[in-house]
């Protein structure tokens, strides 16, 4: 079968950073089904591990996480799903990935694409809605169907803040408040449904006082955490809660403590990586973005379909994400 992956952690401007490769069609196990991918879309977590995770001297590790596709082959001890099913998912990072014209994955972490909209749009969402759902109501505990009080997102016009803004928009009584610096990314997290936009090059703390809001009770750090925590330790509210998502060298979160404020981390990775007691709220959650997204509550978060998936098509994305400035998700079709 067709795939892409890597031999070593090059810069992205290397013809080898990403590489065309030929490898065996795998076999699921009890568990697993085999798909077909259709589709597949790129975040920041990819972009990491190509980086910094190289694979053992002479093997190729092939890396994906988003995708949309259809059931091919299912594990004996598959119930969830059948051949010929449409499905949408993101994979784990201790398994082969997606860029290839076959996966295995687990049906536990994979729900029925929506039928609303076609295999690329449907690939950009799974990561960052599991990330989002999860960051929202596992870890800081909101409420669906209430809440009340600030949601601040830090980096709005990402993939994980694009999906975040709508779900806390559409389904609590949150205030969001967004991060932007660019005119075209403070549009698209307005379009996203982010009640105010901050520019996040300035003072966080300064810039919600100026909207009436000092406190917030909630903090979604997307991104450069460390950056903006002194900022964040001035502006969440006393007993508020932080949920963060990023890779920061060091947290001093000491700050903190006359506040009663609690810190969270959220890796969607997580329950399958461990294969947690409930690994299978991913597999729900997906059905729940999935019908939410056929009744036009919850939309795509894809910009950009760049094209097939091959080794060039993948640079190109790859450097987009790098670049830090990508707006919403984009998607890859097609081998």
């Amino acid at each position: 079968m067709k795939a892409i992956g890597y031999r070593a952690s090059l810069p992205v401007e290397d013809a080898e950073s990403l590489i065309a490769l030929d490898l065996p069609v795998p076999e699921p196990g009890p568990r697993d089904m085999r798909v077909a991918v259709r589709a597949v879309s790129v975040n920041p977590v990819d972009v990491k591990q190509r980086a910094r995770a190289a694979p053992p001297p002479g093997e190729a590790r092939v890396l994906g996480f988003d995708a949309a596709g259809v059931v091919e082959a299912v594990g004996a001890e598959v119930s969830l799903f059948r051949p010929g099913d449409e499905v949408f998912y993101s994979g784990v990072i201790n398994r082969p990935g997606t860029n290839a014209e076959f996966h295995l994955v687990d049906e536990r972490i994979v729900g029925r694409k929506p039928t609303s909209i076609g295999f690329d749009a449907a690939a950009a969402i799974p990561l960052t809605a599991i990330t989002a759902w999860e960051l929202l109501f596992d870890r800081l505990g909101v409420r669906r169907g209430g809440g009340s009080g600030t949601l601040l997102v830090i980096n709005g016009a990402g993939g994980v803040g694009s999906i975040l803004t709508q779900i806390a928009r559409k389904l609590t009584g949150l205030t969001v408040v967004a991060t932007a610096s660019r005119p075209e990314s403070v549009a698209w997290c307005r379009e996203m449904g982010a009640h105010h936009v901050i520019d996040h090059r300035q003072p966080l703390d300064e810039a919600l006082t100026a909207l009436g809001l000092p406190a917030v009770e909630y903090v979604a750090s997307l991104t450069a955490t460390d950056k903006h925590l002194p900022a964040i330790g001035r502006s969440v509210a006393p007993q508020g809660k932080i949920a963060l998502i990023d890779d920061p060298a060091s947290l001093d979160i000491v700050p903190l403590k006359r506040k009663a404020v609690s810190v969270h981390w959220e890796l969607m990775f997580t329950r399958p990586l461990f294969g947690t007691p409930d690994m299978i709220e991913q597999h729900r959650l997906l059905q729940e973005v999935s019908r939410l997204v056929d009744e036009g509550v919850l939309r795509t978060t894809m910009t950009e379909n760049a094209g097939r998936i091959d080794a060039a098509g993948l640079r190109r994305v790859h450097a987009k994400v790098e670049s830090g400035r990508s707006i919403g998700k984009t998607v890859l079709e097609g081998f």
